[in-house]
């Protein structure tokens, strides 16, 4: 199972995301570094032994431009691989980001306007560089759009699969920093519905939340708070033998 770093960026800054109330969130205070500038944060990362960065760009999810400089910036300084939301529900934005080096354009059904267009994005630029992020919240799909029956989470799940998804993210906005754990009995339902390579983020806690996530089958974790907040020590994770 390999761990990935998330950084979240809004007005420029990292930022401590909670349960998806971005009205409300603070700059980041990290015992991992002592800054809130997103290129020192993504360095320091890199320096720990981290290879994979998953970047948020709050402000062009939130629709306003995209932090495309900075993100160039990160990519080439870091060398890490960036996996990056900024919004992407046209063909130029992933063109765009995928030209600042991002090396796979997440596709969250947040800003999702169309799942014709989930279909057209893998055909273009092929399933390893776009990945698709079902955002739920409270098991419910979360987003600016009603695709009918597709809204049913798990439906979306088998719909994503059959468009040739072959790696899903699974983010669980409700529980994203706010300490109350993972829904495991969801994420178990994901990975029976699609055999897919599935990405989990929101919720993590702990080693033995990591432990269970990757006994169920999960592929991949994106993490957060619990290294910003040290409740998982990299030293520690690192024993665990997981990939960085």
């Amino acid at each position: 199972m390999k761990i990935i770093p998330v950084l979240d960026v809004l007005g420029g800054i990292a930022v401590h995301a909670v349960a998806g109330e971005r009205q409300g969130y603070k700059p980041l205070q990290s015992v991992l570094c002592h800054s809130d500038q997103p290129l020192e944060i993504a360095s320091y990362f890199r320096n720990l032994g981290f290879t994979e960065l998953y970047l948020a760009d709050l402000d062009a999810i939130c629709k306003a431009r995209p932090n495309i400089e900075l993100i160039e910036k990160i990519a080439k300084t870091t060398g890490l691989q960036l996996m990056v939301d900024a919004g992407a529900n046209n063909l130029q934005r992933i063109n765009t980001l995928l030209e600042a080096r991002v090396s796979k354009v997440v596709i969250g059904t947040e800003t999702l306007t169309s799942t014709n267009f989930v279909e057209k994005a893998f055909r273009i630029f092929g399933s390893d560089s776009v990945i698709i992020s079902l955002d739920v919240k409270n098991r419910e799909f979360f987003g600016n759009n009603n695709f009918g029956e597709l809204s049913k989470p798990l439906e979306l799940v088998k719909e994503f699969k059959k468009m040739g998804a072959v790696q899903l993210i699974v983010l669980d906005l409700a529980r994203v920093g706010s300490g109350y754990g993972v829904d495991f009995p969801f994420f178990r339902k994901v990975l029976e519905v699609a055999d897919l390579k599935v990405f989990a983020g929101g919720g993590v806690r702990s080693l033995a939340d990591l432990r269970e996530l990757d006994s169920i089958g999960i592929k991949g974790v994106l993490l957060a708070s619990a290294l910003h907040n040290g409740n998982i020590a990299i030293n520690e994770l690192k024993r665990t033998g997981v990939e960085l």
